[in-house]
C-alpha cells in the first residue's frame, strides 16, 4: 500500500485544537495523518471521533483507536455526522475538520477504480457497499448531463468533447476499465506539454459525481456548524474550486446571518453564528508541494462558532 502524505497537517491541527481537553471530529480520517496530529495536541481527557465512509480507512481508524483510547472510529458519511454524535452522547464538539482530498492508497490502488495510470474497474465508489459504480451510471447518463458533470466538478474546458467521446466508446464496449477510459479522454483533447495527465480533471469529476460528494459536503458542513460549541472551530481543506466555493459560501452565510436584501431592514431574524478565523485560504508551501505534488491545489479555510 502506498504511503499517504497528509496535506497541511500541522496547520490543520493547530487551527482545529482550541481546547486540549475538548472533543473533536476528523470527518475524513483517510489514513490518519491529520488525526494523529490532532491527538498529539490533546490532553489525556481529550477525545477524537474519526469518521470515514471508506471501509479500508475505517479499518485504519479502528487500529488507531486500539492504540489510543482517546480515539473513537465510526464508518459514516458526512451526512451521518449528527447521528454518530447522538450515538456517542456528544451534544457539542470543539472542532470539526474535513480534508476533502482522496488519499494516495485510494488513488494508487487499481482495484478501487480511481487510477487512470493502471487498469481497474469502472467503480470509483468511496464506499463499495453503497451507491452505484461508475459503469452503471455511464450506462444511463446523457451526453449533455455528463458534459455538465465534467464542467462543474472538474473545471474541464473540453467537457462536451470528452463526454461525447466517453459515451461513444462506452456504448461500443471499448471502455472496460479505467486505463481504457483514460486513453479515450487523452485522445479527445488537444495534446499539451503540461505536467498534469489529460484525464486528471475528468477522473476527479467522475469521482465527485459517483459519490455525490458536493451534496454530502453541504450536509456535513451544516451538521458541523450545528454541533460546534461556542469557540469551536471548523477547518476545511479543499482541492477543487467547486468544493472551495461551497465551503466559502456556507461559512459566509453563517458569518452574515441575515438573508434579507442588504438595503432593506432585517425581518428574517437570523443572527451570525460564525466568524472567519482564516478567510483568505492558506496554501501549501513550495517545499510541501515539491515533496507532495498532490498538495498543489489545496486550500485551507477556518471559521469559529460565536458564543
Amino acid at each position: 500500500m502506498s504511503e499517504h502524505a497528509p496535506v497541511l497537517r500541522e496547520a490543520f491541527a493547530d487551527f482545529l485544537v482550541v481546547r486540549k481537553s475538548g472533543r473533536y471530529v476528523d470527518a475524513t480520517f483517510g489514513r490518519g495523518g491529520h488525526a494523529r496530529a490532532v491527538l498529539a495536541r490533546l490532553a489525556p481527557e481529550g477525545r477524537l471521533l474519526a469518521l470515514d465512509r471508506d471501509p479500508e480507512a475505517v479499518a485504519a481508524a479502528e487500529a488507531l483507536a486500539r492504540e489510543d483510547s482517546r480515539c473513537v472510529a465510526r464508518h459514516a458519511a458526512f451526512s451521518e455526522l449528527a447521528f454518530v454524535l447522538d450515538e456517542l452522547g456528544w451534544d457539542a464538539v470543539d472542532g470539526v475538520g474535513f480534508d476533502l482530498g482522496v488519499s494516495s492508497p485510494q488513488l494508487d490502488d487499481p482495484a478501487r477504480g480511481f487510477s487512470f495510470r493502471q487498469p481497474g474497474p469502472l467503480d470509483m465508489r468511496m464506499d463499495p457497499t453503497r451507491g452505484e459504480p461508475l459503469a452503471r451510471k455511464l450506462a444511463r447518463v446523457s451526453e449533455r448531463r455528463l458534459a455538465e458533470v465534467l464542467r462543474a466538478y472538474g473545471d474541464e474546458r473540453y467537457a462536451r468533447r470528452i463526454a461525447a467521446a466517453i459515451l461513444r466508446a462506452f456504448r461500443r464496449g471499448e471502455i472496460r476499465d479505467t486505463a481504457a477510459l483514460a486513453e479515450v479522454v487523452a485522445r479527445a483533447v488537444p495534446r499539451t506539454r503540461g505536467r498534469i495527465h489529460p484525464a486528471t480533471r475528468t477522473f476527479q469529476a467522475l469521482r465527485i459525481w459517483v459519490n455525490d460528494e458536493l451534496e454530502e459536503l453541504r450536509r456535513g458542513l451544516a451538521a458541523a456548524v450545528e454541533r460546534l460549541a461556542p469557540g469551536g472551530r471548523l477547518v476545511v481543506i479543499s482541492f477543487h474550486s467547486g468544493e472551495d466555493r461551497i465551503v466559502r459560501d456556507a461559512i459566509e452565510a453563517e458569518v452574515r446571518g441575515c438573508i434579507c436584501p442588504p438595503r432593506l431592514p432585517c425581518v428574517c431574524g437570523r443572527k451570525p453564528r460564525m466568524r472567519w478565523v482564516q478567510k483568505k485560504p492558506i496554501r501549501p508551501s513550495e517545499d510541501e508541494v515539491a515533496r507532495n505534488p498532490r498538495a498543489r491545489s489545496a486550500r485551507l479555510r477556518v471559521a469559529e462558532r460565536l458564543p
